[in-house]
This record gives structure tokens, C-alpha cells and sequence, in this order.
């Protein structure tokens, strides 16, 4: 199949000027496109662009806004299997994921396009009876937009819409690693006034040139601690708005209140949290911390399912598992697991290249044992594997769970309502799900407590991150006020 490898300036498609980028089928190692990065004169170029639209932009209606969020909506339902080929290509997870990444941000869309019509600000009570306040929101203006690999399409999405909806203009940069899909949906917004969005394609300089960009008012970002902190105070040095999600280590907390069928039910559940796209999802479970009582019994029913999952070709019917996205990548999840199992940990399963001789494949992992202060119960993972940790109670899994400087999301299992109501009291994570592992909701608010990010995305949050709140007071009679001077 042919790939779409040029910009969106302006409205118009046009070859990046800067330094080549190759993108690699992770499945075989074969590099299947180059892309020409942008260069720097195209990043302005792109924000004058996006500067010149966000007037008339910011300006419609959210009533008008709203059929044209909604025809990017169609737009990428009928794109749906060009754009899942391609994430499948770029990233090596299962088609079938891929397909389903494609609905969600379509739904994203037809979400916000109806969202941003409910209100665009409120009426106070004012002070004096002759009156009027309001609070208006409006647009920060030209949002920056830089997004990882691991979902090219749904965290630029995550970004994209509710940005649009409230009326800014876009520059978005997708991840070096994964550049084919986003450059793909250039002609979804072929309805929208030229400059309203850009996409161009480029590396850690022009994500850095993003962040520190004169023209661009708002950054959001999604990626590495390390990363955001650089993005942080880029755009804190000129006092723009940031939304930042980083990184995560999500604990799963599983009780002994669950019975048999739970437990199987949370085995399942568990490994899906975990191995979901490889193990590279920012809310993957990378620590479980199992209650004593049926520790033996969770991870025995952990390990067997965890056997059954079929690695193999992503393109194929069935396959559970794909490669990872990168050898980089796998090199970073497999060094944690050695460094475990040298320090003490057993490693129950997992961990060979599935009989694959090319491809970033990994086997998915189960270890018990792991010292508390190994990386792999520390430090983000980013792949299949799975450290079971045996605790006493959920004081001591509450505890462990709240241990880190990390906290995007939290599992538990329980069938104790008053177990349930305390993790999500306790917990210290922007998101906390009960009994339904890694379930987003347009609605709902996600992103991260402590070193995990700033900010919010989806929901009402995710529309207010990309809006300015003003508060305009009206008096419709003009005379002196008795608390003026002279104050004799």
C-alpha cells in the first residue's frame, strides 16, 4: 500500500525539508516508508498558519462547529481499515486493536462536537442588584499538540477535539516511530478552514521547538516524566498553558473477598492490563499486589491464561500479542526482568522471542519474588510483564499502591463495596477502576496524580483545559459609589 508522507500546512499537503525519518515494521524489521521531517521554518510557517485561522475559528458557534467535528467523525469511520493497517504496521500490535483505536477516536469527536454546544461559560450572582456577571471561557488560541507512539491516533485525538471544540487552531507533531497514521487523516479535516489543524512529521527538535514556540499558546503532551518536565518548563518560561500526562506504574489490587470465579475473572482481566498492546499503554498494570490467602491460587491461574495468549504475526486472525514497537523498547522491559531474576526473582514464564527470529518480539512475563526495590516494581516497564506481589491486607496494598511518585491508574478487584469505596478514596491515582481494568469514558476525566502529568483530558476537564475562563461584571447604571474616595 502506498503512504501519505507529507505535512499538513495550511491546508495544503507539502514534503517535510528537514532530515529523513525511516519508519519500521516492528513485525519484520523492514523500513517501510521515509518520511521528511519538518523543518523548523515549516513549524513556523505552520503556526503563522494556524495563527491566521484561529480568529474565524474561534469565532464560529460551537452550533457550526458542531457538524464539522462530527464529519471528522465519519471521516475516520470510513478510514477505518486503511488507518488500522497502518497503526498495525508502524506499531506491531493485533489489527483488531488497531481497529478498535480508529471507533474510539471517531466517538472522541462526535463527543466533543455536541459537548462544546452545552455552555460556553456561566452566569454569577452579582453584588448589587443593578448587576450582570458572567463567567465566558474562550480558546487559548494555537494549541501544540505532541503525541507518543504507542496510540498515534487516539492521544492526538485525546487532544485534537476537545481543542477544536473549543474553538483553538492546531500544530501537532505524532512520535518519530509512528508517523504514517497521523499524516493519513490529513483530508478528515479538509472541511475545516485552511490552517485550522497541521500535522507535521518530526523528531525530539521540532517536539523541543513546539514547546517553546512564541506563537503557540497552549501545549498538550503526552509522554516520558523526563520528557514532560522538558515541555513543562519550555512553555513555563513564556507562561503557556501545558496539559501533560507522563508516565505511570499502575498497581492492580486483587482481594480474597472475589471467590473462585473472580479469581479467574481477575487472572484474565489482570493479564489483559498488562499485556494490552504489548505492555505499552500508559495505564498498563506493571505491580500486582495479591492478598496472601489466595496468592498461590491468582498467580497459577495468571500463569495458565498468560501461556494460552497467541504471539504472533499482528496482521493475522487470532493473535493476542504482537512484537514490540521497537528493539530499544524490548531491550528496556527484558533488562528490567533480568535484572530481577539476577537480584532474586523468578521468572514463572515468558520472556523468549516466541520462536521469532525477526521482529521486537517478547513473551509475556509473570515473576514472583521481585525485590521491593527492584526497577521492575518501580520504574515504568513499558511492556508484557507482570511482578505478582503477595500483601497481607489492603491497608498494606493501599500502601504499596501510594508508594511511588507515580499515579495515572489504579485496579482493584473486590466484591467488598466498602473495600471498593476506600481504594477509590485512598488511592492516589487519576483514574481507579473497580472490577473493569483500563475502561475509558469519553466523559470521565483521565490523567495523573503526582509525577504522572498535569491536567486533564476528556470530560468537561478535558474541554476546560483548552479554554480560558474571563469574568466580565456588567453594572447598568453609572453613578458614584459610596465606597470611593474621599473615604472622610
Amino acid at each position: 500500500m502506498g503512504y501519505e508522507t507529507r505535512c499538513l500546512i495550511g491546508g495544503e499537503l507539502v514534503e517535510g525539508a528537514g532530515a529523513s525519518i525511516e519508519v519500521e515494521n516492528p513485525a519484520s524489521e523492514e523500513i517501510v516508508a521515509k518520511v521528511g521531517s519538518a523543518s523548523l521554518e515549516q513549524l513556523d510557517l505552520a503556526v503563522e498558519k494556524a495563527t491566521a485561522a484561529k480568529s474565524s475559528w474561534g469565532r464560529m458557534p460551537a452550533v457550526d462547529r458542531a457538524p464539522l467535528l462530527h464529519g471528522i467523525a465519519t471521516a475516520l469511520r470510513e478510514k477505518t481499515d486503511e488507518l488500522a493497517l497502518l497503526m498495525t504496521t508502524e506499531i506491531g500490535r493485533p489489527l483488531t486493536e488497531s481497529a478498535d483505536e480508529v471507533e474510539w477516536c471517531a466517538a472522541c469527536f462526535d463527543y466533543y462536537a455536541e459537548v462544546a454546544r452545552s455552555e460556553i461559560g456561566r452566569v454569577i450572582p452579582p453584588i448589587e442588584a443593578s448587576q450582570f456577571s458572567v463567567v465566558v471561557k474562550e480558546p487559548h488560541g494555537v494549541v501544540g499538540c505532541i503525541v507518543p507512539w504507542n496510540f498515534p491516533l487516539l492521544l492526538l485525538i485525546w487532544k485534537l477535539a476537545p481543542a477544536l471544540a473549543a474553538g483553538n487552531t492546531v500544530v501537532a507533531k505524532p512520535s518519530e516511530l509512528t508517523p504514517l497514521s497521523t499524516l493519513a487523516i490529513a483530508d478528515a479535516f479538509a472541511g475545516l478552514p485552511a490552517g485550522t489543524v497541521n500535522l507535521l512529521a518530526g523528531a525530539g527538535e521540532i517536539g523541543a521547538a513546539i514547546s517553546g514556540h512564541p506563537g503557540i499558546d497552549c501545549v498538550a503532551f503526552t509522554g516520558s516524566v523526563a520528557t514532560g518536565q522538558k515541555v513543562g518548563m519550555a512553555a513555563a518560561a513564556r507562561n503557556a498553558r501545558v496539559n501533560l500526562e507522563m508516565g505511570g506504574k499502575d498497581p492492580f489490587i486483587v482481594c480474597d473477598d472475589i471467590g473462585v470465579d473472580g479469581l479467574q475473572v481477575a487472572a484474565e482481566g489482570g493479564a489483559w492490563a498488562a499485556y494490552l498492546n504489548a505492555g505499552q499503554v500508559c495505564t498498563s498494570s506493571e505491580r500486582f499486589y495479591v492478598m496472601e490467602s489466595i496468592f498461590d491460587e491468582y498467580v497459577d491461574a495468571f500463569v495458565q491464561h498468560t501461556r494460552s495468549l497467541v504471539i504472533g504475526d499482528p496482521l493475522e486472525p487470532g493473535t493476542d500479542l504482537g512484537p514490540m514497537v521497537s528493539a530499544a523498547q524490548r531491550g528496556k522491559a527484558l533488562g528490567q526482568v533480568e535484572e530481577a531474576v539476577a537480584a532474586g526473582a523468578e521468572l514463572l514464564t515468558g520472556g523468549g522471542n516466541a520462536g521469532f527470529e525477526q521482529g521486537h518480539y517478547l513473551e509475556p512475563c509473570v515473576l514472583t519474588g521481585v525485590p521491593a526495590e527492584a526497577d521492575l516494581l518501580r520504574e515504568e516497564t513499558f511492556g508484557p510483564v507482570a511482578p505478582i506481589v503477595p500483601v497481607k491486607d489492603l491497608d498494606e496494598a493501599i500502601a504499596l499502591a501510594n508508594g511511588l511518585d507515580f499515579g495515572l491508574g489504579a485496579n482493584i478487584y473486590t466484591r467488598d463495596l466498602k473495600r471498593a469505596i476506600r481504594c477509590v478514596k485512598e488511592v492516589r491515582a487519576g483514574s481507579v477502576w473497580i472490577n473493569d481494568p483500563l475502561t475509558d469514558n469519553d466523559a470521565g476525566p483521565f490523567g495523573g496524580f503526582k509525577n504522572s502529568g498535569i491536567g486533564r483530558e476528556l470530560g468537561t476537564e478535558g474541554l476546560d483545559a483548552f479554554r480560558e475562563a474571563k469574568h466580565a461584571h456588567i453594572d447598568t447604571e453609572i453613578e458614584v459609589k459610596e465606597w470611593w474616595y474621599p473615604y472622610g
